[in-house]
């Protein structure tokens, strides 16, 4: 059986890539009107050293035994970012045949990788995986992600709430930027993981329901998300400027553990204590809830005695 069909995807991809491109920006003189935004097609041949033909017959999607060689003059010619000439070599290495699918599992967590972001005191830490699936978190990842994690329908994942939770326009004061970053990153899972029947399941469901997402994702754009700052304005504790630092599991593969702290003696860090203080106290309700109160097990304990008093 043969890999997924993906000439369209690498069509699609070195073409938005070249469209960002001037000749003035590669030193190839301008001038003249053009059809179409970016760098000619000939243009990108000449960069990378290959006949037009060539580089047409690849931006066609016939990209099957390309050497490496030849996908990096491609990558250099197009000024690709890491993020993006990694995406370039998955789609390659997607279009080889392969005699089975690779089968893909529900991720499990280790319990040492629970026990690491429940000592995270402090910290809103938790793992994802490249769905943007939460798949854990300790009690203060739980609580700065409860509008995704509170309603059923989203299942724990960060992009159904982006794009399908009317509330995510206010969780996110710059909403516009969550929407692109989120499609993004499941842009570059994509191409990772191309056989991911779930990963395809959830772009179809976001595509056939948002017209936030079937436009950027036609950008084919994509990142790494591995640190920075990040803003949002929780319905508990308002707004939180909050750093954020990624890492991938080596002992999980295919998960993302990501951490958020606040700066000291900030404004977000009294806010990011404050919603720790309401994370626990909601858990201690809840805790409370669960258990009969001391009154009821009492009177239980009284019926039995009397039932089971001999006569």
């Amino acid at each position: 059986m043969v890999g997924v069909d993906n000439r369209e995807e690498i069509r699609d991809f070195l073409l938005t890539r070249r469209a960002k491109l001037t000749p003035e920006q590669v030193g190839l003189p301008g001038g003249g009107r053009r059809r179409v935004p970016g760098l000619r097609r000939e243009e990108v041949a000449v960069l990378a050293g290959v006949s037009p033909e060539w580089y047409t017959r690849l931006e066609k999607g016939h990209i099957v035994g390309v050497s490496e060689d030849v996908l990096d003059a491609v990558a250099r010619a197009l000024r690709l970012s890491d993020i993006e000439r990694q995406h370039l070599f998955n789609l390659a290495r997607a279009a080889k045949p392969v005699r089975t699918p690779p089968r893909r599992t529900a991720p499990k967590i280790p319990a040492s990788v629970q026990r690491i972001l429940d000592s995270m005191a402090g910290t809103a830490a938790f793992v994802r995986t490249g769905r943007l699936d939460i798949a854990a978190a300790n009690a203060l990842g739980r609580a700065l992600y409860s509008p995704v994690l509170d309603e059923p329908a989203h299942r724990g994942n960060i992009a159904r709430f982006d794009f399908l939770d009317p509330r995510a326009a206010d969780y996110y004061p710059d909403h516009d930027g969550a929407l692109s970053v989120a499609v993004a990153l499941l842009r570059t899972e994509a191409g990772r993981t191309p056989n991911d029947p779930a990963l395809t399941e959830l772009i179809g469901e976001l595509a056939t329901r948002s017209e936030a997402f079937r436009t950027r994702w036609g950008a084919h754009d994509v990142r790494s998300h591995k640190g920075g700052v990040k803003t949002f304005n929780h319905p508990v504790v308002g707004y939180l400027e909050l750093a954020y630092d990624s890492m991938e599991l080596v002992a999980a593969p295919g998960l993302v553990l990501t951490a958020y702290t606040a700066e000291p003696a900030s404004p977000s860090a009294d806010s990011l204590n404050l919603l720790a203080t309401w994370a626990a106290t909601e858990a201690l309700q809840s805790s409370r809830l669960a258990q009969p109160s001391t009154e009821h097990r009492d009177a239980d304990t009284l019926s039995e005695e009397g039932t089971n008093k001999p006569t």
